[in-house]
């Protein structure tokens, strides 16, 4: 694709390179609040996606994942020239499980845009992120998006930011901020809440008002810090940071400054700018722009890369602690090795090793077992999504049940605490709020809606969390929402929360389950899979109606015998089972059971797999 000529030069609108004309800001919002559709339409309507043919929904969105979750997992950036003015917009993610996204990306940003929706208002996630921006003075632009919507409600919403930002302690600049209001989904943003617009003109001309230019030294010798990774097999480590001073061209000579303060010398390979969603080469960049580098290396995030005449090093990025492990092993099971690619511990450890170069929030750590891994991450989310990808990847392995990381603060146990906001129908708050105290959740804040609807917040422990969800969902028929983000670390509240209260059904036997054997077994609980699916002895096969485990026979054919049956038989009908998502899985399981990974099927199965030695086990448990 033939790139105009002037954006060619450098990447940056070719009047004098002027850094007056450049605009970094950050988009903030909760999950669903629409800032990827959003980024897409300024995207098309400052013609800088004309020449890509069919416009693709959803266009930041990169990874498979992201597409059907409908969430953005990795922040991405993308550049538009409008009126030239270049504008580079960087999307962070809204979930607070990739909170070591945002931070790095706010370092890259001189605004932020604040994006909520115009009948829910702003939630915790939105929350966790602007506290982060506030933390480094940036200035909010806040956006009111979903206006069209018939339930939107936006006075309400800006006086819920307002307080928001009030609490999060905004100084008297953060708190006069501009609003505008928009309908992403349609294409059109206004100043004024009851005027309809044809276009986005008004959110254009507010970001080129009230961003500031970047605060930079293009004279300076070069330096810049790197916040994001990328990898190409073909050039290898990629370096994504903002210039902080100087300029940067192809085949220069720098100075790269590690974490420990170690320093290495390398050349810069290639220098790339941005435009649209694309990465380009271009000559030389300077102070203010986002650029990415290649040819340096072995790079992690927070190394400065420098001039060799003026080593200085900016200061770390801070990442916030994992909250949520588990294990990561080979798998074991009688089926290992039939549907994967990717089986040995080396092959996992490798991918595990991989996936740390660019997802700073994660840590990984050998165990004495070396086809055991322990995988930290900041929340269920973090992490099953890690297993997600590596599942579609072809990889076979076996992963425990998610714990919560205890500190020892003065001699004391501390755990991680959340705030937990729930948005429910206000028949179901008795049952909601019931289930949340057996949690040992704390309520803080109340507020009903007028319309039938109540909003809760609560301090909660994250082990309260785990395998709340599913709960959630049966309790308020789907009608509920629940959002909730990393707060503190605090005492520990003792006792055992949140585990399931019944038992399992357990195959006794390797082979193919006949539907004779599961509709007797039917009324002993709910199953799991239907006829004709191989199990294996320990593979959890259904949920016990009572709170025992209960090793059953899943594969007993008909009794057939040579006289005439008196009558037909009656027909035996199934009723379907539960098909569990890896999340479900992941909360369902007991302490003493795997999810079992693979690219073809997710399965549950007991650690100890015949019944002796978990007769064994639980005898020498009790003495």
């Amino acid at each position: 694709m033939a790139l105009p000529e002037h954006i060619l030069s450098t990447g940056l609108p070719n009047k004098m390179k002027d850094i007056s004309k450049l605009r970094n800001i950050a988009i903030i919002a909760h999950v669903d609040h629409g800032k990827t559709t959003l980024v897409d339409k300024l995207l098309q309507q400052s013609g800088t996606l004309e020449s890509r043919g069919e416009a693709e929904e959803r266009v930041m969105d990169s990874n498979d994942i992201e597409k059907e979750r409908g969430i953005t997992i990795l922040a991405k950036n993308t550049a538009i020239n409008w009126n030239d003015y270049r504008i580079n917009i960087v999307d962070t993610p809204g979930h607070a499980d990739f909170g070591g996204e945002v931070e790095r990306v706010m370092s890259m940003a001189d605004s932020v845009l604040l994006l909520v929706d115009a009948q829910e208002g702003p939630m915790p996630q939105t929350r966790f992120v602007t506290q982060k921006a506030f933390a480094q003075g940036l200035k909010p632009i806040v956006v009111i998006n979903k206006i069209d919507k018939p339930g939107a409600r936006p006075d309400w919403v800006m006086d819920q930011v307002f307080d928001l930002f009030d609490n999060l302690g905004a100084t008297d600049d953060q708190l006069d901020f501009q609003v505008v209001y928009a309908s992403a989904l349609n294409g059109w943003a206004t100043r004024e809440a009851d005027q309809k617009a044809e276009d986005m003109t008004d959110l254009f001309q507010t970001i080129v008002d009230v961003v500031e230019a970047p605060n930079a030294d293009p004279a300076g010798p070069f330096q810049m810090q790197i916040s994001q990774l990328d990898y190409n097999s073909y050039v290898g480590v990629i370096g994504v940071g903002r210039v902080t001073r100087g300029a940067v061209k192809p085949n220069q000579q720098v100075t790269i400054v590690m974490a420990d303060g170690t320093k290495r010398n390398g050349k810069v390979g290639q220098v790339q700018g941005y435009l649209g969603l694309q990465r380009h080469e271009v000559d030389s960049a300077q102070a203010g722009d986002i650029i990415a580098i290649t040819g340096l290396g072995e790079l992690k995030i927070s190394d400065t890369i420098c001039d060799p005449s003026a080593v200085e090093a900016l200061p770390q990025l801070s990442v916030d602690e994992p909250t949520v492990t588990m294990t990561f092993q080979v798998n074991t099971s009688p089926f290992a090795g039939k549907e994967g690619k990717y089986v040995t511990s080396r092959n996992i450890l490798e991918r595990l090793q991989n996936e740390l170069v660019h997802n700073v929030a994660l840590k990984v750590e050998e165990t004495e077992d070396p086809d055991k891994f322990r995988v930290s991450g900041r929340g269920e989310l973090h992490l099953g999504i890690l297993i997600e990808n590596m599942r579609r990847e072809g990889y076979e392995l076996a992963v425990s049940r998610p714990e919560v990381i205890l500190k020892e603060i003065d001699g004391e146990t501390h755990e991680p605490f959340e705030t937990l906001t729930i948005d429910a129908e206000e028949e179901h708050q008795g049952s909601v709020m019931e289930q949340i105290g057996l949690r040992k959740g704390e309520l803080t804040n109340m507020s009903p809606d007028g319309k039938g609807r109540i909003r809760m917040d609560f301090m909660i422990p994250s082990r309260g969390l785990i395998g709340f969800q599913t709960d959630f969902m049966t309790m308020t028929s789907g009608s509920g929402l629940i959002y909730h983000t990393f707060d503190h670390y605090g005492p520990h509240k003792g006792g055992s929360i949140g585990q399931r209260k019944n038992g399992v059904l357990i195959a006794n036997a390797t082979g193919k389950a006949l539907t004779n054997a599961l509709f007797n077994l039917q009324e002993r609980g709910r199953l799991f899979i239907g006829h004709g699916v191989e199990v294996y002895e320990g593979m959890v096969i259904g949920i016990h109606s009572r709170d025992n485990d209960l090793t059953v026979n899943a594969l007993k054919g008909k009794q057939l015998t040579n006289v005439r049956a008196s009558g037909t038989d009656e027909a035996q009908t199934l009723v379907p089972p539960i098909k569990m998502s890896l999340e479900q899985a992941l909360e369902f399981i007991d302490n003493d059971e795997l999810v079992e990974v693979t690219p073809v099927s997710i399965r549950i199965r007991k650690k100890l797999l015949t019944e002796n030695e978990r007769k064994r086990a639980s005898r020498s448990k009790e003495s």
